[in-house]
């Protein structure tokens, strides 16, 4: 079943599911972020990881995502170029329940200009900031803003898996910062 604005509110308030947490749906010129009917808009936070043009590669390789590939930027206002993407992360921190299971898609705002955001799905007691792709697939570049919403989470309640993302000790679990990809 997919969980509700009152099971949201509840988990954030009494077991930290998202912090910080906006109990309302927040616009007033800005691309809307915090609770909705049946999800949670999550901002993006300041900073984002970018290629270097001189990394010297001619492959990318996730087997191979050395954090030196990328440069840190921050600013109030992202540029992506065209045909190119960012490694960004939420400014909520997120902490999922053993029988609940996060699904995510990007905002409509963006996808209608030609962004997209994949995020993997939140696991059963994962916790941490998200880690995802911002995709620029449009011929221009493309202006994104961090501290407003970029995707929507939903829960699914399940019965509870035999082993759990934290039981099984997960590679990126608790991350706190842009996270590149990493093989164990």
């Amino acid at each position: 079943m997919v969980k509700n604005d009152l099971w949201i509110k509840e988990m954030a308030a009494a077991h930290g599911l998202i912090e910080p947490f906006e109990p309302s749906l927040v616009r007033a010129g800005r691309i809307s972020f915090g609770l909705s009917s049946f999800g949670y808009d999550f901002r993006l936070a300041p900073g984002f990881l970018s290629l270097k043009p001189d990394a010297g590669i001619s492959l990318l390789d996730p087997k191979e995502m050395r954090e030196d590939l990328f440069t840190f930027s921050e600013s109030d206002a992202w540029t992506i170029s065209p045909q190119s993407f960012v490694l960004a992360r939420s400014l909520e921190y997120f902490r999922i329940p053993r029988n609940i299971l996060g699904l995510c898609t990007g905002k409509s705002t963006y996808a209608r200009c030609g962004v997209m955001v994949n995020i993997t799905p939140l696991e059963p007691e994962w916790e941490g900031h998200l880690t995802f792709p911002v995709f620029n697939s449009a011929p221009y570049p493309m202006r994104i803003y961090p501290g407003e919403g970029i995707a929507q989470v939903l829960f699914l309640e399940g019965l509870p898996p035999a082993v759990s993302y934290g039981d099984r000790k997960g590679k990126y679990q608790s991350q706190v910062r842009i996270t590149p990809a990493k093989v164990e």
